[in-house]
C-alpha cells in the first residue's frame, strides 16, 4: 500500500464549493482508478484554504502511471483544479515501521 499526501491551497472563500468539487471528483474520477483503496480529505483550522488529500493506492504505479497516465486523472482536475491557488505539492510514503 503505498499513501499519497497533496497539500493543496485553494482561493479565499470557496471552501464550500471547493469541498462539494472534492466530493465530486472523488466519487467520478478517483475513486474508479484501478489500485485505488481509498481517500480522506482535512481542511486547515488554522489556514482554512490549506487541504490534505490523504489516498492510499494499491502500488506507485496505480498512482503515477494508472491514475495521472490515464483518463481520469484530465477529469480529477477539470473538476477541481480551478479552485488551487498554487500547484498541489505530492508526496507518496510507504509503511516503515
Amino acid at each position: 500500500m503505498i499513501l499519497e499526501i497533496a497539500d493543496i491551497r485553494i482561493q479565499p472563500g470557496q471552501q464550500a464549493a471547493f469541498e462539494a468539487a472534492l466530493r465530486e471528483g472523488i466519487d467520478s474520477a478517483l475513486s474508479q482508478a484501478e489500485g485505488f483503496i481509498s481517500a480522506q480529505v482535512v481542511r486547515g483550522i488554522e489556514s482554512p484554504e490549506r487541504y490534505l488529500l490523504r489516498v492510499e493506492w494499491q502500488s506507485l504505479e496505480a498512482h503515477t502511471q494508472g491514475f495521472r497516465g490515464g483518463p481520469l486523472f484530465p477529469k480529477w482536475r477539470a473538476i477541481v483544479g480551478g479552485f488551487f491557488a498554487q500547484p498541489p505539492q505530492v508526496e507518496h510514503f510507504e509503511l516503515a515501521v
